[in-house]
């Protein structure tokens, strides 16, 4: 029978060796993902050519709908560690917090491009894109974590670097089809 210890990768009790060995397969899918992210980024070349303010955005819509995910992930898989996660629950409470925190942050960011620039389609673009991104980030990050879990594997292993990648690439995408809409 397998010790359940054994599917964490805790550093107080395992080797350098072995930790390198739980993490390095997650990490290579995620470089195979981050040049899919590139050239994801790549089919917008023409939208940050026209409008290169586009890009300054990119960095801003990228992390926040990270630190969104990463918060969920964080917690739920803590709470799958202590026997105290219910899915279906998560799943209900993640949406509606991505969705209340994507519009608060889109208000708060339209107001500041809004300013910044003067541009309403600018300000549309980031903040819709804000939105959008940050909106669904929970929901990616649960998704991703407890795919995991469910493969019997320690999610605070894997989980974050695909659940990271498969964001950034989901955001870069509605910020770019959104501001192609918009601005071109």
């Amino acid at each position: 029978m397998t010790d359940n210890k054994n599917l964490y990768a805790d550093d107080d009790i395992i080797s350098v060796n072995r930790l390198v060995r739980m993490r390095i397969p997650s990490l290579m899918i995620g470089l195979l993902l981050g040049i899919l992210l590139s050239f994801v980024t790549s089919r917008f070349e023409d939208l940050l050519s026209t409008n290169i303010r586009i890009a300054f955005f990119i960095p801003f819509v990228v992390y926040m709908a990270d630190a969104t995910g990463t918060q969920t992930q964080s917690i739920y898989a803590r709470d799958l560690k202590s026997g105290h996660a219910n899915f279906k629950k998560y799943l209900v409470k993640e949406t509606l917090l991505g969705i209340i925190l994507g519009i608060i942050s889109s208000l708060v960011i339209a107001v500041i491009v809004s300013v910044w620039f003067s541009s309403i389609d600018l300000t549309l673009a980031v903040s819709l894109a804000t939105f959008g991104a940050i909106a669904c980030a929970p929901l990616i990050a649960l998704l991703v974590t407890h795919f995991f879990k469910l493969e019997h594997s320690d999610p605070a292993v894997g989980a974050g670097p695909i659940a990271t990648v498969i964001q950034d690439t989901v955001s870069v995408l509605i910020f770019g089809l959104i501001a192609s809409w918009i601005v071109l």
